[in-house]
């Protein structure tokens, strides 16, 4: 197992952990997220500080890509079938061990990631099996602080 100071690469999910969960899809099939402008700054932050970011999901979302964009993650995986070989191939690339990534994640989907991940991080919000995996829960729920929560501990760690 990692602790934070030895993080070089730290995955989330999207849904659950950027969000709170919910996305607003409109008769036009248009889907909305809402994300926190703290958990951006949490990134941006840790971007900064040399720390890689990745997003990975099941889902696809062009509301994510914009966001992603915005925040200046180069790595985000949507509509991604198997998150492990995702982070794995990510990881292999940018010549770092597993044990050396963070993922975060709070539902039942995200579990094979958290069981390859040098520290496995669940959101306050996360399902029982979820936080059951993993060696840290954050006090902030997905879509209210947790990403940031995870960044400032991370960067403080290594500082």
């Amino acid at each position: 197992m990692s602790d934070f100071a030895n993080i070089r690469l730290v995955a989330f999910d999207i849904d659950g952990v950027f969000t709170d969960g919910r996305f607003y899809l409109s008769d036009d099939g248009v889907e909305t997220k809402a994300f926190s402008t703290q958990d951006g700054y949490g990134i941006r932050r840790a971007l900064d500080s040399g720390l890689e970011i990745a997003v990975i999901s099941g889902r696809a979302s062009k509301a994510v890509s914009r966001r992603m964009r915005e925040l200046g993650v180069q790595h985000v995986f949507l509509a991604c079938k198997d998150k492990v070989a995702a982070l794995e191939d990510l990881a292999r690339s940018l010549g770092i061990s597993t044990d050396d990534c963070a993922f975060v994640g709070d539902d039942v989907p995200d579990l094979s990631l958290l069981e390859v991940v040098g520290l496995p991080i669940a959101v306050a919000n996360a399902v029982t099996e979820v936080k059951e995996a993993c060696t840290v829960t954050t006090s902030a729920r997905g879509g209210h602080g947790a990403v940031r929560e995870v960044c400032d501990l991370i960067v403080a760690a290594k500082q």
